[in-house]
């Protein structure tokens, strides 16, 4: 049985791993994201991205990442906390780390039979013309109303400040 540690991989044992579960006919399903404080909006992305096929491989930002993305007061939980959570998932069967601001370079390595994007990112899915020029398929989740981390975060403030969490309306969306 594979332990959740395990689980967590470099782009090159991902990249074997991929390769060997689709010789032996599985499909392939990839997604990515920062996850920052991991909610049910996630969990049920992430099952639902799951069964889109038979194995789910995550890009995962790194911090500096999401320090670009969202701004310098993210992420809220560290990169190997978040991982282990993601890994911890039982519908999770690989998580790598990327470093650049979209996962274009990591995709293009894995090639997945499916990407899997949120219905927040329907406008932009990165990576989805690589996906597809090599016969692969794009889908979009669906998601949860009224679930992500801008709300949980907003709510936290508000009950423990009496204000609004002061996002960076460049640097946020609902995630």
């Amino acid at each position: 049985m594979r332990t959740a540690a395990s689980k967590l991989m470099s782009s090159t044992t991902a990249t074997e791993c991929i390769r060997s579960w689709q010789e032996a006919g599985e499909c392939v399903v990839m997604s990515n994201g920062t996850f920052d404080l991991l909610h049910a909006g996630h969990t049920g992305y992430l099952e639902w991205a799951r069964q889109q096929g038979d194995r789910l491989v995550l890009g995962l930002n790194s911090d500096a990442s999401i320090q670009r993305i969202k701004g310098p007061k993210r992420p809220l939980v560290e990169g190997q906390y978040r991982a282990a959570l993601l890994c911890a998932l039982e519908c999770v069967d690989a998580v790598i780390f990327f470093d650049e601001d979209e996962p274009k370079e990591l995709i293009s390595q894995l090639l997945p039979n499916i990407l899997v994007k949120a219905a927040d990112w329907s406008h932009y899915v990165s990576g989805a013309e690589i996906v597809e020029a090599n016969g692969g398929e794009v889908r979009i989740a669906p998601m949860t109303e009224g679930l992500s981390t801008s709300t949980l975060l907003d709510k936290i403030c508000r009950i423990f400040t009496g204000q609004p969490a002061q996002l960076d309306p460049q640097k946020q969306r609902s995630s």
